[in-house]
């Protein structure tokens, strides 16, 4: 063993060098996008990242990861659509709590010679395009790659009203999505069919390569007095049930509106959306915040019951759909 880790030393001689010198250009990258530190705060370079918590209110934590072959094809997604993604899809699940994202850690396990520099300006893309600051991370050499991104946020406008939940919803709540489904689902299906050269509608290929987290929407939400809400990850189907499971109420649905090229059974179990999925008691209120902050309208698709654990779609079974990783 000829050093710490247990595998083979890594070789300083690909297109980037070794770790420390890939550590310094990812610096000077992501300094440049995202929001400025605060002075007195620390990101990428030291042991541990020194960041100032919220003047008021919570501290918002998610994760996610993208992993090659099960996130995204590297057929038909760039490294910097990967990057976009990885960072997209951490935000969106603060963007489900009505929250903003102000800081990432990046974290990357990439197979030698992968094209890190693609992918680091995709990462920056989504944080300049969020305002979400990369801070910190590791890398580490892997057989496939894998990127995990943690971000941390916080509530604009105040801890009050506080951060969404899937719990909050309630009987005779209304149910809205902020965007037409199945976009991401059928840019992937059209995407794997074209030949070489083939043109792709640019809506559905840019919804599967390049989604984008709905922090304005979310926080737009809470602010209207919004009961709970959860971001449409693997599936409408999938993630509504979640939502009313956590607030033990049942689903009357109407058929979701289906994106331009996508089916029905995508807009209802296609999944990778990133769109949000908002109960009210007020849909009057959530419209008019929604139009007030030049947003699109939020789309119904149903109520909440008060008949729990029951799941009805267009007034018969709501039909099985959305992912589930197998262990």
């Amino acid at each position: 063993m000829d050093g710490p880790n247990s595998g083979e030393p890594g070789r300083p001689d690909g297109a980037w060098g070794d770790e420390f010198a890939v550590i310094a250009r990812l610096a000077v990258r992501f300094g440049a996008a995202g929001r400025p530190l605060d002075p007195g705060e620390v990101g990428i370079g030291d042991d541990a990242a020194v960041l100032r918590p919220p003047a008021e209110g919570p501290l918002l934590a998610a994760t996610d990861l993208v992993v090659e072959g099960v996130h995204v094809d590297p057929r038909v997604s760039s490294p910097a659509d990967v990057g976009f993604k990885a960072l997209m899809v951490a935000a969106s699940d603060l963007a489900a709590m009505g929250a903003r994202a102000d800081h990432a850690l990046l974290s990357v396990a990439a197979p030698a010679g992968y094209p890190l520099d693609g992918l680091a300006a995709g990462v920056a893309e989504a944080s300049a395009a969020t305002g979400c600051t990369v801070v910190g991370g590791d890398l580490s050499a892997s057989p496939v790659l894998v990127v995990s991104v943690t971000v941390l946020g916080s509530l604009p406008g105040g801890p009050t009203p506080p951060a969404l939940t899937r719990s909050g919803a309630r009987p005779g709540d209304h149910l809205f999505v902020t965007g037409a489904l199945g976009a991401s689902a059928a840019g992937l299906r059209l995407l794997r069919a074209a030949g070489e050269g083939d043109p792709v509608p640019s809506g559905p290929a840019a919804a599967h390569r390049r989604p984008v987290a709905r922090l304005a929407e979310g926080t737009t939400a809470r602010l209207a007095g919004a009961s709970a809400a959860i971001d449409v990850s693997d599936g409408l189907v999938a993630d509504v049930v979640r939502l009313a499971e956590a607030s033990g109420v049942g689903l009357d649905l109407d058929e979701p509106p289906a994106a331009d090229g996508a089916t029905p059974a995508e807009a209802r179990g296609g999944g990778e959306e990133y769109e949000l999925v908002v109960a009210t008691p007020d849909p009057q209120r959530l419209a008019g915040a929604f139009a007030r902050a030049g947003l699109r309208p939020p789309l119904p698709i149903g109520r909440c019951t008060g008949r729990a654990g029951e799941y009805s779609l267009a007034g018969g079974a709501l039909p099985a759909g959305g992912w589930r990783h197998a262990f």
